[in-house]
């Protein structure tokens, strides 16, 4: 078997169209998804990109591997220590010495490795090429390498080819010439303006006052997009450019299913389509970031293509909730592999071939890098408990019902304290299972020794900073808060 997994950065489901989106965004994604088969409740398990890409490729919760930040202890992983053999554990038991173990040849076309320093992502794969912009590079820069090595290499039998986009991660930088697909098209009526003038009187980086992080200047880089978002017009103006990224990724991706067509391999060759983490567009005042544990940051596209596995379950749609980390387990064992008995993923295989649709009960999703956040996804509930706000209005607990309310609009915490309490139970629950198995403890409490998480830590440059920026713009009733809580949630609720 021939596989080749396309993880596009930033990527949130909702905004293909695919998954019912109402702009036309991916074309040639849709089409893999007509042929295939697509998960509609697939969240990483850890957020943002460091945390998740080392959670997906070793297997391994955040809480265990204690990778949960972007800088300090907590964004490398832990020392073996004294049980540590000629070669390291985790090192032989990521996904993909895994497949190599399994007769396959790895090939991974990413930046993200050295971008991180996070090569356990990279850990067991034959080969490996940077691209060398730190994931500044545009679809355009991705393609040519991914394309001359299926030249080169997609005649052969059993490989595994993991190519990553960038787009449509910020900055919106893609080529001007691509234009903008979407200058006609209106977008979604759940962005009033009613909630843009809450969210300017309110604060945070990448919030609708400081859209490019800690200011409302926009880097010149930037094609399309603007500083803040004070209008519908400003707000259609940054959804443009987000939406346009996605339209740019996906006309490579239809690249590449050409390369393998005229290559005559495509027939016979798994395309899984899936992403890093989403990003949130206005949902709890973040704008082009991906901040939280939220429904928004973590939950990702997947589609799965396998030929003579999801040939019967053309254009279906699975809805349990599922991790990321389940996708290596799954391929583990389509490919007759033995999976690790260290991988917190569970298989998922005998859902692509059959109409069955099995998954977990709830699940637990985290954010470290900007806030500190743990989150219950179960049932139609989302709940999420903040432990530090990252220089954000946040509360102590975030309820919502995912069914009326995908945009996380109305915090039902305080109103429905059974929800709530059950939420907080599953946690508990959750928790009591990983700290058995953790190898730092709760690398939360860590992240909080150190000041909080990189992008928002007490009294860093950029911590003092945004406060200034806040007294400067009239905000700075919100800077003493935030001096006073130093990152604690203001509120319960």
């Amino acid at each position: 078997m021939r596989i080749l997994y396309i993880d596009i950065d930033s990527l949130r489901p909702d905004h293909l169209s695919c998954y019912g989106y109402h702009r036309q965004t991916s074309p040639n994604i849709d089409s893999i998804a007509a042929e295939g088969v697509r998960f509609t409740n697939f969240y990483c398990s850890d957020s943002p990109c460091l945390p998740s890409r080392t959670a997906l490729f070793t297997g391994m919760f955040g809480i265990r591997t204690g990778v949960v930040n972007h800088g300090g202890e907590f964004a490398d992983m832990p020392l073996e220590g004294q049980g540590r053999g000629f070669r390291a554990r985790v090192a032989m038991e990521s996904f993909g010495s895994v497949l190599r173990r399994a007769g396959y040849h790895t090939c991974m076309i990413s930046p993200f490795p050295n971008r991180h320093t996070a090569y356990q992502v990279s850990f067991g794969f034959s080969e490996t090429y940077d691209t060398g912009k730190g994931g500044l590079e545009n679809a355009d820069e991705m393609y040519p390498p991914a394309s001359a090595w299926l030249h080169a290499n997609g005649h052969k039998d059993n490989w595994f080819l993991h190519v990553n986009f960038w787009d449509p991660h910020t900055p919106y930088d893609h080529p001007a010439d691509f234009g903008n697909p979407f200058a006609d098209e209106p977008i979604e009526s759940w962005i009033t303006q009613e909630l843009l003038d809450a969210q300017n009187a309110s604060y945070g980086p990448h919030g609708a006052h400081d859209v490019p992080g800690y200011d409302d200047k926009l880097p010149p880089m930037w094609t399309m997009g603007v500083g803040r978002i004070r209008t519908l017009a400003d707000a259609k103006a940054h959804m443009d450019g987000y939406d346009t990224g996605i339209r740019y990724a996906d006309h490579f991706v239809g690249k590449l299913i050409d390369d393998l067509k005229a290559l005559g391999i495509y027939e016979e060759t798994a395309i899984i389509i899936s992403a890093d983490h989403g990003e949130n567009q206005g949902e709890l005042n973040i704008w082009g970031d991906h901040q939280t544990a939220d429904h928004i940051t973590n939950r990702v596209p997947l589609i799965v293509r396998w030929p003579g596995m999801t040939d019967g379950q053309a254009g279906s749609t699975r809805q349990a909730l599922h991790y990321h980390l389940d996708l290596p387990a799954t391929i583990v064992e389509l490919l007759g592999g033995a999976r690790p008995e260290t991988w917190d993923g569970a298989s998922f295989a005998a859902d692509l071939s059959a109409t069955t649709d099995s998954g977990r009960d709830y699940l637990v999703i985290s954010q470290g890098a900007w806030s500190c956040q743990r989150a219950v996804r179960w049932d139609k509930w989302l709940l999420i408990r903040t432990y530090h706000t990252g220089l954000k209005a946040f509360p102590t607990y975030m309820l919502f019902d995912l069914d009326v309310d995908p945009h996380e609009t109305t915090n039902l915490a305080e109103a429905r304290p059974d929800v709530l309490g059950e939420g907080l139970r599953r946690l508990d629950e959750w928790m009591g299972e990983q700290m058995y198995r953790s190898q730092r403890g709760d690398p939360f409490w860590g992240v909080i020794a150190e000041g909080g998480p990189l992008h928002a830590k007490v009294g860093s440059r950029d911590w003092n900073a945004y406060l200034e920026r806040l007294q400067a713009s009239g905000r700075g009733h919100h800077a003493d808060a935030l001096a006073n809580y130093a990152g604690r949630p203001i509120a319960r609720t």
